[in-house]
């Protein structure tokens, strides 16, 4: 028997029980949980096949995003989480700077100054910031008495606030909310207290007034469009109404895999990536929107089943925020695409096309399987 040395675990461990580990703890790889992604995956490159018009080359772009996401999450995954928890300070502070340096130096694309092109990739920071943000309140809350206490919250607000009004600034305000959730889901799971999420929810509801009075006309438009789309069926409601149509006219079993007429006949706009969801209800109808749903679940479960087996605060949090961010990221597109939320611009996770919003995922994924497949077993 020996002693571990690392003071991140202080766990006595034996040494036949590293011998008999399996080929994919070695190789820090969660079983179950690359089982949902890759099933989620092979989901989403047969809908976007059918989106992408039958576009080969299209769907191989995909793919290339896919191999190159699949190496970082399995990269991040030997990383161990005491390393994440060094870095934590450093990664959100790179994020900020590069934040900042979008309002400054960004390249402008569709009338928001967004992202940053360095030359070999163009990126959008605010994604690193998905990942940061929970992280860094995470290694904040780590060392501190749980349920914190009104100033750490305070602090907290503070620390969340500052990248969620950069990004606003841009103006992307749907990556700011999701900012947002990022950093209160780890504040939830910290155990604060209903008196004072109801206060911080009465908060947010007295400055809505200022709130809307800074928005852009467009971000008032999608407000009023989602209230009453049919206000302008041929302007800003025709994306939600056109999405309903789709989804509506798919019924229980779908007009099956590449039939779908509301994109292939290009009346549903953004259909390959932020209105996918659509194209799944209309080829595949509600029992092919029910199973994603499923794939979708089995890998927020078994996020959270990693959350609730992890051994120290740090990253107990990290794992939950995580896996509630993933939640709360499909139920915003699915949400936007079935009509009952704002359009706000959110890809669906793992299925939408795209790479910036796949990379920050998958990453998570990544550090998800660090968090499971280093913990250390106790010795009796």
């Amino acid at each position: 028997m020996k002693l571990e040395q690392n003071p991140w675990f202080s766990i006595v461990t034996k040494p036949e029980q590293i011998n008999q580990q399996t080929l994919w703890q070695k190789m820090h790889v969660d079983v179950p949980l690359l089982f949902g992604i890759t099933l989620l995956t092979a989901i989403g490159l047969i809908i976007l096949y059918s989106a992408g018009g039958k576009d080969m080359h299209f769907l191989m772009r995909q793919v290339g995003r896919f191999a190159l996401a699949y190496g970082i999450m399995f990269g991040l995954a030997q990383v161990p989480p005491s390393s994440f928890y060094r870095w934590a300070p450093w990664i959100f502070g790179f994020g900020t700077i590069m934040l900042i340096a979008v309002l400054i130096i960004g390249d402008i694309g569709k009338g928001a100054q967004r992202w940053l092109d360095i030359g070999i990739i163009r990126f959008q920071p605010s994604e690193i910031l998905k990942v940061a943000i929970p992280m860094f309140i995470a290694w904040f809350l780590h060392d501190k008495v749980l349920p914190p206490s009104f100033s750490v919250i305070l602090i907290c607000a503070a620390i969340i606030g500052v990248p969620v009004l950069l990004t606003a600034k841009q103006p992307d305000l749907g990556t700011a909310l999701m900012l947002a959730f990022t950093g209160i889901s780890v504040l939830f799971l910290s155990g604060f207290s209903w008196r004072l999420m109801i206060l911080m929810a009465a908060a947010i509801g007295g400055v809505l007034p200022l709130v809307w009075s800074h928005m852009h006309d467009y971000q008032r438009q999608r407000v009023l469009t989602f209230l009453n789309p049919e206000r302008d069926p041929l302007g800003a409601g025709y994306h939600i109404i056109q999405s309903k149509i789709a989804i509506g006219s798919g019924g229980t079993f779908g007009k099956g895999w590449l039939n779908g007429t509301q994109s292939h006949l290009h009346f549903l706009p953004e259909h390959a990536t932020d209105f996918i969801f659509a194209v799944a209800g209309e080829e595949f109808g509600i029992i092919g929107a029910c199973i994603i749903l499923a794939v979708y679940l089995f890998i927020v479960l078994r996020g959270m089943y990693i959350a609730i087996r992890a051994q120290d605060t740090f990253t107990r949090l990290l794992a939950g925020g995580i896996s509630l961010t993933f939640f709360f990221s499909i139920f915003v597109n699915i949400g936007m695409v079935i009509g009952i939320l704002p359009v706000v611009g959110l890809p669906l996770p793992l299925i939408s096309y795209g790479g910036t919003s796949m990379l920050t995922v998958m990453a998570s994924f990544g550090i998800l399987m660090s968090i499971q497949t280093h913990r250390k077993l106790v010795s009796k």
